[in-house]
Formats: structure tokens, sequence, C-alpha cells
């Protein structure tokens, strides 16, 4: 459901962006407003969400979609927890509607979908790695890789219950905006797939706000 903000980007109390390819690691406060902006439009942000004091709870996308009873995510779409916690709610949305069965690209699946010699390409798998390799004070490893959002990917689903990877939905300055509801750790790959449509072969900026 398109929801409009009333959050002005200047009253802001961080505002980053993050390059094509790159990492964002970040603790959002509960209460706090986190956004995700797409700067340049069809740009895919593969997200993962954990709760800050105990990462081993993360986000989950088959409660959230049993609850909400809805294979995308919009406005008022509630991000649940593999304990059944409430992570964030997402308060406005702009482009409509975000995926969370496609899956993150990583070496081995650009091998299994494209071919051999794509193994080598980055992928998001891979941010997510480094991301935890430089910051070994949070103590997580690949085995914390869980469940993402994919926002502003579109994949919809076929008559027989498969998954196509499409044009993105999304446009130049769409974003979606999620109250916390606990101190939250966002993980986040500006994906660099340059195989599929998701980013329109073009992998480009997002950007991310944080309101108190």
């Amino acid at each position: 459901m398109i929801v409009e903000s009333q959050l002005h980007p200047e009253q802001a109390v961080c505002r980053d962006v993050l390059p094509a390819g790159d990492y964002y690691l970040k603790e959002v406060k509960k209460g706090q407003t986190f956004r995700i902006l797409d700067s340049e439009g069809n740009q895919a942000a593969d997200t993962l969400f954990y709760n800050a004091r105990n990462t081993a709870e993360h986000y989950s996308a088959v409660d959230t979609i049993r609850e909400q009873g809805n294979v995308y995510l919009s406005t008022g779409t509630k991000l649940l927890s593999d304990q059944g916690n409430v992570l964030l709610e997402i308060v406005a949305d702009t482009c409509g509607r975000h995926d969370t069965l496609g899956g993150a690209c990583a070496t081995e699946s650009n091998t299994v979908r494209y071919a051999i010699e794509r193994k080598c390409m980055h992928a998001c798998r891979d941010s997510w790695l480094l991301a935890l390799s430089e910051h070994p004070e949070l103590g997580m490893d690949k085995h914390d890789i869980t469940h993402n959002i994919n926002f502003f990917m579109n994949v919809p689903i076929t008559e027989e219950g498969g998954l196509t990877f499409e044009d993105g939905i999304s446009a130049p300055g769409k974003y979606v905006e999620m109250k916390a509801h606990m101190d939250i750790l966002v993980l986040i790959s500006n994906c660099p797939q340059l195989n599929n449509p998701c980013n329109a072969y073009n992998p480009t900026p997002v950007e991310l706000l944080i309101w108190d």
C-alpha cells in the first residue's frame, strides 16, 4: 500500500549513501524510524535484521508471511523475528511491494543460475560475510546469515508456484520506511547483481536515513 512519510530528510539524525556492491551495518534504536531510499530507481537492497541485544534473534520470512497472510511486504507489515517478536513495522512505502522469498545472490547461485564464469562475480552474501569479518566485536559469522528482505525487488510468483526475477517496480526517489520496535542491527548489501533485471543491469546507490 502506498503511504508517504511525513518525515523530512533534513531532520534525520543520520544520513548515509551506500554505493552499489557495498555493505551497510548500523544499529537502529527502539522508536527510531529507518528509511531506505532508491536513489536512481530499480535497485535492490538485500537486508538482514537482528535483535541488536541478542543477534541470535533475527528476521523470519516464514513467521512474517504466515502472520500477515501475504508474501509481499508493504505499509503495515510487521517484520517478525524467529521468536515471534516484532522487529520493525513498515510505516511508509512509496514503492508498494517488496520481496521476501527470492533470497540473496551468492557466488554459488550465480554459477547455478547463469554460468560457471559468473562464479567470481561479486554477490550479496560476500558483502554480508565481509561486514561480519570486519566487525569481529559482534561475534557473528556465516551461520548468522539467515532470511533476508529484498527491498524494491520484483519477484513474481508464477501459476506453477515458482519465482521469476523481473524488472523492478521502483523508480528514482522511491523509499520504504520502518519504525523499530526494539534495538535493531541492520545489515544491508546494496545488490551488485548484473545477471538479472533486479537492478536494470546497472547497480546504483541507495540512501539510508534515521530519525529519532
